[in-house]
Protein backbone atom coordinates (compact mmCIF):
# COMPACT_ATOMS: atom_id res chain seq x y z
CA UNK A 1 0.00 0.00 0.00
CA UNK A 2 1.14 3.64 -1.06
CA UNK A 3 1.02 6.25 1.36
CA UNK A 4 1.01 9.75 0.32
CA UNK A 5 0.86 12.75 2.68
CA UNK A 6 -1.74 15.42 2.02
CA UNK A 7 1.33 17.84 1.72
CA UNK A 8 2.98 15.46 -0.99
CA UNK A 9 -0.53 15.65 -2.75
CA UNK A 10 -1.12 18.98 -2.95
CA UNK A 11 2.95 19.87 -3.72
CA UNK A 12 2.37 22.32 -6.88
CA UNK A 13 -1.17 22.09 -7.05
CA UNK A 14 -1.22 25.59 -4.53
CA UNK A 15 -1.59 29.55 -5.75
CA UNK A 16 1.35 29.45 -7.01
CA UNK A 17 1.08 26.76 -9.41
CA UNK A 18 1.94 26.77 -12.75
CA UNK A 19 -0.96 28.56 -14.81
CA UNK A 20 -1.82 30.50 -11.54
CA UNK A 21 -3.29 33.96 -11.13
CA UNK A 22 1.01 34.23 -9.64
CA UNK A 23 1.92 34.06 -13.24
CA UNK A 24 -0.86 36.59 -14.80
CA UNK A 25 0.23 39.24 -12.30
CA UNK A 26 3.77 39.09 -13.44
CA UNK A 27 2.82 39.83 -16.54
CA UNK A 28 0.71 42.06 -16.08
CA UNK A 29 2.71 44.08 -13.90
CA UNK A 30 5.79 43.56 -16.62
CA UNK A 31 4.27 44.98 -19.44
CA UNK A 32 2.32 47.84 -16.86
CA UNK A 33 5.85 48.79 -16.21
CA UNK A 34 7.09 48.09 -19.87
CA UNK A 35 3.61 50.54 -20.76
CA UNK A 36 4.72 53.37 -18.45
CA UNK A 37 7.72 53.45 -20.32
CA UNK A 38 6.87 53.87 -23.47
CA UNK A 39 3.86 55.87 -23.19
CA UNK A 40 6.09 59.12 -23.37
CA UNK A 41 8.42 58.08 -26.30
CA UNK A 42 4.96 56.80 -28.23
CA UNK A 43 3.51 60.23 -27.03
CA UNK A 44 6.59 62.27 -28.27
CA UNK A 45 6.56 60.29 -31.92
CA UNK A 46 2.52 60.92 -32.50
CA UNK A 47 3.11 64.65 -31.49
CA UNK A 48 5.89 64.80 -34.24
CA UNK A 49 3.92 63.58 -36.83
CA UNK A 50 1.05 65.61 -36.39
CA UNK A 51 0.46 67.95 -39.07
CA UNK A 52 2.85 66.45 -41.48
CA UNK A 53 1.74 65.55 -45.10
CA UNK A 54 0.84 61.85 -45.95
CA UNK A 55 4.51 61.77 -47.66
CA UNK A 56 5.80 63.73 -44.48
CA UNK A 57 4.25 60.49 -42.41
CA UNK A 58 5.28 58.01 -44.41
CA UNK A 59 9.23 59.14 -44.05
CA UNK A 60 8.87 59.50 -40.39
CA UNK A 61 7.77 55.86 -39.72
CA UNK A 62 9.59 54.52 -42.59
CA UNK A 63 12.42 55.68 -39.81
CA UNK A 64 13.81 53.26 -37.00
CA UNK A 65 12.69 54.99 -33.85
CA UNK A 66 9.42 55.92 -34.32
CA UNK A 67 8.17 52.62 -35.81
CA UNK A 68 9.84 50.61 -33.55
CA UNK A 69 8.52 52.90 -30.44
CA UNK A 70 5.22 52.88 -32.40
CA UNK A 71 5.03 48.60 -32.62
CA UNK A 72 6.13 47.90 -29.10
CA UNK A 73 4.02 50.28 -27.60
CA UNK A 74 0.84 48.98 -29.73
CA UNK A 75 2.01 45.29 -29.35
CA UNK A 76 2.76 45.65 -25.33
CA UNK A 77 -0.21 47.73 -25.09
CA UNK A 78 -2.80 44.95 -26.93
CA UNK A 79 -1.11 42.22 -24.78
CA UNK A 80 -2.03 43.96 -21.47
CA UNK A 81 -5.88 44.49 -23.02
CA UNK A 82 -5.61 40.68 -23.46
CA UNK A 83 -4.63 39.90 -20.01
CA UNK A 84 -6.66 42.68 -18.62
CA UNK A 85 -10.14 41.76 -20.32
CA UNK A 86 -8.99 37.74 -19.36
CA UNK A 87 -9.74 38.61 -15.71
CA UNK A 88 -12.37 40.69 -16.13
CA UNK A 89 -14.27 38.10 -18.29
CA UNK A 90 -13.24 35.13 -16.11
CA UNK A 91 -14.79 37.30 -12.97
CA UNK A 92 -18.29 38.49 -14.78
CA UNK A 93 -19.09 35.99 -17.14
CA UNK A 94 -20.02 31.97 -16.84
CA UNK A 95 -19.73 29.33 -19.26
CA UNK A 96 -20.65 29.76 -23.05
CA UNK A 97 -20.41 33.54 -22.58
CA UNK A 98 -17.64 33.20 -20.94
CA UNK A 99 -15.80 31.22 -23.72
CA UNK A 100 -17.25 33.53 -26.49
CA UNK A 101 -15.81 36.27 -24.81
CA UNK A 102 -12.57 35.09 -24.30
CA UNK A 103 -12.58 34.20 -27.95
CA UNK A 104 -13.62 37.65 -29.31
CA UNK A 105 -10.95 39.15 -26.88
CA UNK A 106 -8.36 37.27 -28.09
CA UNK A 107 -9.21 37.82 -31.60
CA UNK A 108 -9.38 41.38 -31.11
CA UNK A 109 -6.45 42.19 -29.50
CA UNK A 110 -4.24 40.01 -31.95
CA UNK A 111 -6.22 41.78 -35.20
CA UNK A 112 -5.26 44.86 -33.75
CA UNK A 113 -1.68 43.86 -33.47
CA UNK A 114 -1.63 42.25 -36.71
CA UNK A 115 -2.90 45.30 -38.49
CA UNK A 116 -0.98 47.74 -36.59
CA UNK A 117 2.61 45.40 -37.73
CA UNK A 118 1.48 45.44 -41.47
CA UNK A 119 0.59 49.05 -41.47
CA UNK A 120 4.21 49.97 -40.09
CA UNK A 121 5.77 47.18 -41.88
CA UNK A 122 3.83 48.59 -45.34
CA UNK A 123 5.33 52.19 -44.48
CA UNK A 124 8.78 51.24 -43.59
CA UNK A 125 9.34 49.34 -46.52
CA UNK A 126 7.16 50.99 -49.22
CA UNK A 127 8.84 53.46 -51.60
CA UNK A 128 8.99 57.05 -51.56
CA UNK A 129 5.33 58.07 -52.17
CA UNK A 130 5.06 61.44 -53.27
CA UNK A 131 2.60 63.77 -51.30
CA UNK A 132 -0.92 63.83 -52.57
CA UNK A 133 -1.70 67.17 -53.88
CA UNK A 134 -5.30 68.80 -55.13
CA UNK A 135 -5.63 70.36 -57.86
CA UNK A 136 -7.76 73.72 -57.72
CA UNK A 137 -9.00 74.96 -61.08
CA UNK A 138 -10.26 78.29 -61.20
Amino acid sequence: MRFVTPRKAARGLGAAGPGSATAHHWSMTVSSVALMLLTPAFIFVIATAIGLPHGGVVAYFSRPYPAIVTALFLIVGMLHYVNGTRIMIDDYLDHTERKVALIVAQLLGWAVIAAAVYALARMAFSPMVAPVTTIVVH
